[in-house]
């Protein structure tokens, strides 16, 4: 496989929606160079107790940092919710099965998980919602629900969380650079603006050029 971005991130983590405009910019610079994929890092699957009030304070005290940071949007009536269970694996699972059903279409339904999730106040743990979102998109509800259904699915979503492990990913965004047989170099792990991270691709470009 040629060289290639790897982005490696979570629907809901608070840092990869602020990165997600740089994101964009990346695709839309380096896209016919560098083509990106996306790979879901897990950044809470599997979880099954509600939010307590400190993970509340906590979280919220993020999602304060990352719009002072990015300035993007964030709804935060989402913190009155009561009882929610802070499982990432149901959208990236929803991310997973886009990806397998439309690959084109990952990365936009990716975002438009995010800005649901964040700009929107919707549950996106919620298979309905999260089909709904898919719709928007041009998807069929009954293809992405059997689709977000399937053992296969499941199985490569966390197939996914764990090659992110293998990959010594501890932290979200991560933006790597390379191919599987010549290897993986970080780009990016955490937030950085725009230019930082086109810098750090353009000298990745120079030096597999030499």
């Amino acid at each position: 496989m040629p060289s290639h971005l790897l982005y490696i991130a979570d629907p809901m983590c608070s840092w990869c929606w602020g990165f997600s405009p740089v994101i964009d910019a990346v695709r839309e610079h380096f896209g016919s160079s560098l083509p990106m994929q996306i790979l879901m890092g897990g950044l809470r699957p599997g979880t099954s107790e509600p939010m307590t009030f400190g993970v509340k304070a906590d979280i919220k005290g993020h999602w304060q940092h990352v719009q002072e940071a990015s300035g993007q949007p964030f709804d935060f009536a989402f913190f009155e919710r009561v009882e929610f269970v802070y499982d990432t694996e149901p959208p990236s699972r929803g991310v997973v099965a886009v990806r397998r059903l439309k690959p084109d279409l990952a990365f936009n339904y990716f975002k438009s998980v995010q800005e649901s999730f964040y700009a929107r106040n919707q549950d996106v743990t919620d298979p309905e919602v999260l089909a709904g979102i898919a719709v928007e998109l041009g998807l069929d509800t009954e293809a992405f629900t059997a689709e977000f259904r399937m053992g296969q699915t499941i199985t490569e979503t966390w197939r996914d969380f764990e090659t992110s492990r293998q990959m010594g990913v501890t932290g979200f965004p991560t933006l790597l650079a390379g191919s599987e047989e010549r290897g993986y170099e970080v780009i990016t792990a955490g937030y950085r603006k725009w230019e930082k991270v086109k810098g750090a691709i353009e000298d990745y470009g120079l030096r597999i050029e030499k």
